[in-house]
């Protein structure tokens, strides 16, 4: 047999299996925590690869995104049709700080209000928070029936859509301007029907019907298009940390000093 030709020596027996090893023993848990304009504060926990090598276990978790119910971050199950994302900004020890990043409808629920018979009417406008966000907001009603009303249908007519589309635009332009991201996200997560409709959604149908009688009017989406430059003291107090006014910093201790006696000799 000539030198070199036996390939399968070196490399041990054929068919032996590598040991399994469980994925799960190179992970480490972490905890996220939601920013102080949500209720529950503990959000949930995320796994990711414990830091090896080059690896950072950090730099795996930065940028995550994870998607919540309004319903578990407010404690209120009337509006857990709502879903918040969740974007990881910070990571301090095992808790990773989260901003908001935006809001979704669930499908059932768009799906239980579309029905025959009415009008859907959408509209959506992007705007700029006084704390630099550019945000795109999306709108959703549909036509009511009047009162004592015989007629089946309760179609609108394509001018006065273009009137509620104008109405919602003026409306939503008022309330977004005017604030941050803060109060932004209070004012669409907000419950303020027996519907838990959001305090804007109420006002753009109570400012047209007028025109037409809208129900089911809600903020169906928020999309950040664009956020400002990542700045660590704005997130911490956001989440209450020592930026934030109201820290406890702790006292000064004052303490005399007092001089030791001159020794005789050494």
């Amino acid at each position: 047999m000539a030198v070199g030709k036996n390939k399968r020596l070196s490399k041990g027996k054929k068919g032996l299996k590598k040991k399994v090893v469980d994925p799960f023993t190179r992970k480490d848990w972490y905890d996220i925590k939601a920013p102080s304009m949500f209720e529950v504060r503990q959000a949930g926990k995320t796994l990711v690869n414990r830091t090896q090598g080059l690896r950072n276990a950090n730099d795996s978790l930065d940028g995550r995104v994870v998607e919540l119910s309004l319903g578990d971050l407010s404690k209120d199950e009337s509006r857990s049709f709502r879903k918040i994302q969740l974007k990881v900004d910070e990571i301090q020890g095992k808790n990773c700080l989260t901003n908001f990043y935006g809001m979704d409808m669930t499908t059932d629920k768009l799906r239980s209000m579309v029905k025959k018979w009415q009008s859907l009417i959408e509209a959506f406008v992007d705007v700029k928070t006084t704390d630099g966000y550019l945000v795109r907001i999306f709108v959703v009603a549909f036509t009511a029936r009047r009162r004592d009303q015989v007629k089946k249908t309760t179609y609108a007519q394509a001018a006065q859509i273009r009137q509620i589309r104008k109405k919602m635009f003026e409306i939503l332009n008022e309330e977004t301007t005017v604030c941050d991201l803060k109060e932004l996200v209070a004012k669409v997560t907000s419950s303020a029907s027996a519907s838990a409709q959001d305090s804007i959604a109420v006002r753009i149908e109570k400012a047209c019907h007028g025109i037409y009688p809208l129900q089911n009017t809600y903020t169906r989406k928020v999309k950040i298009l664009k956020a400002p430059k990542f700045d660590v003291s704005a997130l911490l107090a956001l989440h209450g940390g020592a930026s934030a006014g109201d820290a406890d910093v702790g006292a000064k201790i004052n303490k005399e000093f007092v001089e030791p006696p001159i020794l005789a000799s050494v």
